[in-house]
């Protein structure tokens, strides 16, 4: 099914033009998307094998063409393993990124802030994960095409690309913090004594995505560059209940620092 999709979005974009980088986009920051030049527009339905998404923030359509004088591949919307999705869904669009040759892959999300010195609006540069999920997309059968039994994940997040996104952080004044994010399986958000838990074990943003695909990218070799979005500060820290509305309420006013970011990075990469 990975091949059957690859070779449908290879007879669907220009042959002389194949993307390079890969973008995730998550909830509420799918209008990068628009931005996007002599774009080709495919609908996930229309995908051999693509899942379908579920959730208010994420249109479900891929997205090709010129982003910053680069070729592109965007994900507007992701899948989730709380919607009920076997993992191998959650990250089957990695694994068709990795046979189109996409070699940097760029991974958003909205995330929860842990560490109290952050506030809603920041962003945060992912440095390292904890996987809290309970799953891991490489289990069973490994693939051999894409990569080892064991990959190490040392530095999962590349180096390189972080060292991009903080320099030209600065050049345009953009605070961007840095951490570690963690992931919990989901939906329901996290207690305050989960919150508790994380912040001892070292996360200072929780969320409900990106470690599979980070994973499964890591595993094709593929370079990974994170950044979190913090929408809302994680239960127990402010006292007040926390809604998917306050989420896409936030990424919606942040969404124009979110964008100079990433075309400075893709700039310059």
């Amino acid at each position: 099914m990975i091949e059957k999709a690859a070779s449908y979005l290879k007879i669907h974009l220009p042959e002389d033009r194949m993307p390079k980088i890969g973008m995730i986009l998550g909830s509420g920051l799918g209008i990068l998307a628009d931005f996007i030049k002599e774009p080709i527009i495919i609908d996930y339905k229309d995908i051999p094998g693509f899942p379908q998404t579920t959730v208010d923030g994420h249109a479900g359509k891929l997205v090709f063409g010129n982003y910053q004088g680069q070729w592109v591949l965007a994900m507007q919307g992701r899948f989730h393993y709380y919607e009920g999705k076997d993992i191998f869904e959650v990250v089957f669009p990695v694994r068709v990124m990795n046979l189109l040759g996409i070699k940097i892959l760029i991974i958003t999300n909205a995330a929860g802030g842990i560490n109290e010195s952050f506030q809603p609006g920041d962003l945060m540069l992912i440095t390292d994960h904890i996987n809290m999920s309970g799953v891991n997309p490489l289990r069973g059968k490994n693939f051999d095409l894409f990569g080892p039994r064991f990959p190490d994940m040392s530095y999962a997040y590349d180096i390189e690309l972080r060292e991009i996104a903080m320099r030209e952080a600065e050049k345009l004044k953009i605070p961007l913090k840095s951490g570690v994010y963690a992931m919990m399986q989901g939906p329901s958000f996290e207690t305050p004594a989960e919150i508790r838990m994380l912040r001892i074990l070292g996360a200072d943003a929780v969320g409900m995505s990106t470690v599979p695909e980070v994973i499964t990218a890591v595993h094709g070799k593929m370079r990974v560059l994170g950044i979190s979005c913090i929408t809302n500060m994680a239960a127990g820290i402010l006292e007040q209940p926390l809604t998917h509305e306050e989420v896409l309420k936030t990424a919606e006013h942040t969404k124009v620092k979110f964008m100079k970011l990433i075309e400075a990075v893709v700039s310059a990469i």
